[in-house]
């Protein structure tokens, strides 16, 4: 058998999570205490108690998806022995992925992503950009629509999430021609996503150069386990080019079809997602079938992971 681990990005976090997973291991607490330390205040509180609108803001939602992604990495590494051919993560699970490699320092992480959120959120007006996601058409016909909107704005594809999944983010009035023209083209839903900034394309240029300085303070040591990053569907080793791929991340696409189909072409036949909810796993059973998605946010979750791993301490 061959492993993947895998870390979801914005949009899995909720009120309540790993609640269950952290009755069972103190290393979960642990973790969203580090962070807190951190950040100067109480992460572990607001994931368990919101308010929801808090933990939605994206500076807020990065550290707290990252520490989640860790605690349960911890969790998991507390009880088994096995370890991933490979890491990787979606968008902001790519740092998560990094963590879990020993690339990043956790805390240096969790400063990063809630700069990383706050200069995103800085680079676009709120309203004035927009993400949404089209659903049963082909990526080239995305792609075309994408074009034609973009006369009346910045609109590109940026998540390839799984085939006739597909993402679009860009200019609001862009976005919104582009929901138009694909629903002429045949897309079987075109909606916009509750999301406050256009992750991913070219609107995030200035968020990146601010993102470039940042990491420009932080030392990335080679990952023990190779992460395959979003933008090159490669893994590097050496920091300058995990520092570029990591600022170029921010104005290029998911390419999360070709990392799940370069995973298969590994011999990765089980891919076990660290963190709350199911959406990795989900998108991997429509990518490739022969792959086994098994998410880990729980107890029972857990096991069920460890069990077909089949290997505990």
């Amino acid at each position: 058998m061959s492993l993947a681990f895998v870390f979801p990005g914005q949009g899995s976090q909720s009120v309540g999570m790993l609640s269950q997973l952290a009755t069972e291991f103190p290393q979960v607490q642990a973790t969203f205490s580090e962070a807190s330390d951190t950040l100067g205040y109480d992460l572990w509180d607001l994931v368990s108690s919101g308010p929801a609108e808090s933990l939605n803001e994206t500076q807020r939602t990065q550290p707290a998806m990252l520490a989640a992604g860790v605690a349960v990495w911890r969790s998991w590494q507390s009880v088994s022995d096995v370890q991933p051919a490979y890491l990787a993560g979606h968008s902001l699970g790519e740092y998560t992925a990094l963590v879990a490699a020993g690339a990043l320092n956790f805390s240096d992480a969790i400063k990063l992503v809630e700069q990383r959120g706050q200069f995103m959120q800085q680079a676009v007006p709120a309203g004035q950009g927009a993400m949404a996601a089209i659903l049963g058409l082909d990526d080239d016909i995305v792609r075309s629509v994408c074009a034609e909107a973009a006369a009346n704005g910045v609109a590109e594809a940026v998540n390839f999430n799984s085939p006739g999944q597909v993402v679009i983010a860009g200019d609001t009035n862009a976005i919104n021609s582009a929901i138009e023209l694909a629903k002429e083209q045949g897309a079987k839903r075109a909606l916009l996503l509750p999301v406050s900034v256009p992750s991913h394309c070219a609107l995030m240029k200035p968020a990146a150069e601010q993102l470039a300085q940042a990491l420009a303070d932080i030392t990335i040591q080679v990952p023990t386990i190779p992460v395959i990053h979003n933008v090159s569907v490669t893994s590097v080793d050496n920091q300058a080019d995990i520092k570029r791929l990591l600022a170029e991340q921010l104005y290029n696409p998911v390419r999360w079809v070709e990392t799940v189909q370069f995973l298969a072409a590994q011999g990765v036949n089980t891919l076990v997602e660290c963190g709350p909810g199911k959406v990795l796993a989900g998108l991997t059973k429509r990518i490739d079938r022969s792959i086994i998605g098994l998410p880990v946010f729980d107890q029972a979750s857990l096991d069920k992971a460890l069990e077909t791993a089949g290997e505990t301490k």
